[in-house]
């Protein structure tokens, strides 16, 4: 009964680091260096993930070594360059309609590597989010690029699979979810160093605003951001965590609007309200289902606050 009035608080709290990351757009393109996407990378998974390791202070044991790894290269360290290649190469927003459909892809890989048949209720749902999205964030300018397009679907495959992985392969016995987020953080961001430095070159000099903008980037955005999402993928069922990574690229259309002065047509707020409704009713699923993994989708707001992060030149309208 406890379990059951706790819920509501806990989908909330749960729902707070996908809101958080609809913000790294924002952030990203008011306060920090221009094009330095990977540099950014690095900047929010090392220092997150050494802290959070700190704090933990648990490392992983035999397999776990290798399971980490690659749990941190799909969430994190392919994840996150895939994502921005994919913003930065197709026109605005088009990036956060491939990664709204992440929801659909963690359901066909869980029901070829763990027999999880998804119900008709869930497809549905996961198409309504797909297409709210896709009305909020897409511009009908613009030509598509293959590279593009390729490097978004990849982004999405990349993060799905480390969904299913982790649901197959669980968590080392004594170890919380804040130890298995600070492991996957700094592997993720270890392997993101050397593509920055040979795509990007030295690091920029970072004036103030830059500094307060990783700074935000690296404790808000990601390590808290990430502790209450594990935190909550732990303890809610699949469907309901899945459900949330809409609330993104919502967030972003909403700070755009807000704070930079964008505007929001009718259709825009039609797909948000759309969205929306999906995503609430992804909360209500069957009593007893099993847990989400421990390493959660997170739509493509994982890795780059909704995956509506776009160029400079890019804005989401």
């Amino acid at each position: 009964m406890a379990a059951n009035a706790n819920r509501p608080a806990l989908i909330a709290l749960t729902a707070l680091a996908p809101i958080s990351w609809g913000s790294t757009y924002a952030v990203t393109t008011e306060f920090l260096p221009a094009d330095r996407s990977l540099f950014t990378g690095v900047m929010r998974a090392l220092p997150a993930g050494l802290l959070l390791l700190a704090l933990a202070r648990v490392l992983p044991r035999g397999a776990w070594w290798g399971k980490a790894a690659l749990l941190g290269a799909l969430n994190i360290g392919a994840f996150f360059p895939l994502l921005f290649l994919s913003a930065y190469r197709l026109p605005g927003g088009m990036a956060a309609v491939v990664g709204s459909v992440g929801p659909l892809f963690v359901a066909g890989l869980a029901a070829l590597l763990l027999g999880d048949r998804p119900t008709l209720r869930t497809l549905l749902t996961g198409i309504a989010a797909a297409l709210g999205v896709s009305l909020v964030v897409l511009q009908a300018a613009g030509a598509l690029d293959a590279v593009g397009v390729l490097a978004a679907l990849a982004a999405t495959a990349s993060m799905s699979t480390g969904t299913v992985l982790t649901k197959r392969w669980g968590r080392p016995d004594g170890v919380g979810p804040l130890a298995l987020t600070a492991w996957q953080l700094t592997a993720g961001g270890l392997l993101i160093v050397p593509v920055a430095l040979l795509v990007e070159g030295a690091p920029p000099a970072l004036d103030g605003r830059a500094v307060g903008g990783y700074l935000y980037l690296a404790l808000a955005n990601t390590a808290v951001a990430y502790w209450l999402w594990f935190r909550g993928i732990g303890r809610l069922s699949a469907t309901q965590v899945t459900f949330l990574g809409p609330l993104s690229p919502l967030t972003a259309a909403v700070i755009g609007w807000a704070a930079l002065g964008q505007s929001l047509t009718p259709v825009q707020v039609a797909g948000m309200v759309l969205a929306f409704g999906a995503t609430v009713l992804g909360q209500v699923g069957p009593r007893g289902g099993r847990p989400a993994p421990a390493g959660g989708f997170a739509g493509g707001g994982c890795g780059a606050g909704g995956a509506a992060i776009t160029s400079r030149r890019q804005r989401v309208t």
